[in-house]
């Protein structure tokens, strides 16, 4: 089941539900399932974690250090964008403006920005420029929250910096004013850098929702500014829960998809009546978000791989983030891995761009994807003997089974051994008489099944 309570498929042995019109703007989004996050701003400067203003109670003098080392003396979005092309993403969103407050673009409402912390650049628009000389689509994430902004609430906030230090005891918040701050800057994101594809704002939380945010009114302007924009779902949500995109009454503000975080949903997610919602879990590469120099948990190639392929095949995308350091650069081991996933997407993005649930069973071996042309079954553990089409795939329609990106076709099994199970469609890998070979591919060996 769901987490929703639909069990994925229930719509009919072989064929996924539709997605409902009223997602028909990310249609693209659907498509193209892979994209990067890219988490940069001064909290790498201390290179420990963007929360850390919350989490070690960090004044905003305390954390002028930061500001003024973050020197972006290396930033090349052009090589970014080589490496998301190289890495087979096909759109990338840039933090703006995270909790800290600091804006990575030109706004003619604050000053605590890269255009006068000594860097005076423009790293959004930048940013945009070289990701979209390469055709990758762009998105844009803005932070509702403003560690910085004396009008956003100080004490007894749930996770401002200053919540329990008692200086900050009579500190009267100014709602409306931090409203118009808010509001402001995110009309000039959406008038000053052309057209955008995502929005991505984050987060609403305890005492801090959509009433605070004037989601409703922001939404309107978004939607007037840039209609065709992605939105999110945390104008009214976190990452720990839809909201009220997947009710039977969503909100104008629900958002366009669902952000699932650190999480592959169980079974995909799914709105009360089992129609499918666009979803798109955001995850890091290694244990942060930031540029974290003590963390070496770097998430293997065969991991990310295999996770990308599990989204897919529960309706969703990836998001994976990278954490530039101070100065601009990726650190090589996440260069490593994006490189090696694209390699493997060389060959087998045919089954995950475009493609989505099969509407089949889970088999023990893998996951099915399915686009409008075939069924693709991906290998993850070799079998003993040939493998079982398991799941409800349709034996009489196959039509061809071959192995993607070599094209070379595989035969049926229809030897003594697995006469016990007339119905399943089974497939070798070799010749037929000598069942058991090695996988081809040792991460997911994809195999086409036309018909099916």
């Amino acid at each position: 089941m769901t987490a929703t309570g639909v069990r994925v498929g229930e719509s009919g042995r072989g064929r996924p539900a539709e997605v409902p019109a009223r997602f028909a703007r990310s249609s693209w989004f659907r498509r193209d399932r892979f994209g990067m996050f890219i988490h940069w701003g001064p909290y790498s400067v201390p290179a420990r974690d963007p929360w850390l203003r919350s989490h070690e109670r960090l004044g905003i003098e305390d954390y002028q250090f930061a500001v003024d080392g973050f020197g972006a003396e290396d930033y090349d979005p052009h090589a970014w964008a080589e490496l998301a092309q190289a890495a087979g993403m096909k759109y990338a969103v840039l933090t703006a403006k995270h909790h800290d407050g600091f804006c990575l673009f030109d706004s003619a409402h604050t000053e605590y920005s890269s255009m006068h912390n000594g860097i005076g650049r423009d790293l959004v628009r930048e940013f945009l420029d070289a990701f979209r000389a390469r055709g990758i689509k762009v998105g844009l994430y803005y932070s509702l929250l403003d560690w910085h902004h004396p009008d956003y609430p100080h004490y007894g906030d749930f996770i401002h910096p200053e919540r329990d230090n008692p200086a900050f005891a009579d500190h009267q918040p100014d709602l409306e004013s931090y409203r118009h701050y808010m509001h402001s800057q995110v009309k000039e994101l959406c008038s000053n850098y052309g057209q955008l594809d995502i929005l991505w704002f984050d987060f609403s939380y305890e005492g801090m929702g959509p009433e605070e945010w004037g989601a409703q009114e922001l939404i309107e302007t978004v939607r007037a500014l840039q209609p065709t924009a992605l939105i999110d779902n945390r104008l009214e949500a976190d990452g720990g829960g839809p909201g009220s995109i997947v009710t039977d009454a969503p909100t104008d503000y629900s958002g366009d998809f669902a952000s699932p975080e650190q999480l592959v949903p169980v079974e995909g997610i799914r709105a009360h009546d089992g129609t499918p919602v666009p979803w798109e879990s955001c995850v890091t590469i290694n244990n942060n978000w930031g540029y974290t120099a003590g963390d070496d948990l770097w998430k293997s190639p065969e991991q990310l791989i295999t996770k990308l392929v599990e989204c897919v095949a529960k309706g969703g995308n990836m998001l994976l983030n990278v954490g530039p350091d101070p100065r601009g650069r990726i650190q090589p081991e996440a260069i490593e891995r994006l490189r090696a996933i694209g390699e493997w997407l060389a060959v087998n993005g045919e089954s995950v761009y475009g493609a989505g649930p099969a509407g089949l069973d889970t088999p023990e071996w893998g996951y099915y994807t399915r686009t409008d042309t075939a069924l693709y079954a991906h290998v993850l553990r070799a079998p003993i003997g040939p493998l079982a089409l398991t799941g409800g795939v349709d034996k009489d329609a196959i039509t061809r089974i071959s192995l993607l990106g070599e094209g070379r076709e595989l035969p049926m099994c229809d030897a003594w051994v697995v006469k016990s199970y007339p119905d399943i469609p089974f497939v070798q890998f070799g010749e037929v008489g000598h069942f058991t070979y090695p996988l081809p591919d040792p991460i997911d060996t994809v195999v086409r099944i036309e018909g099916a």
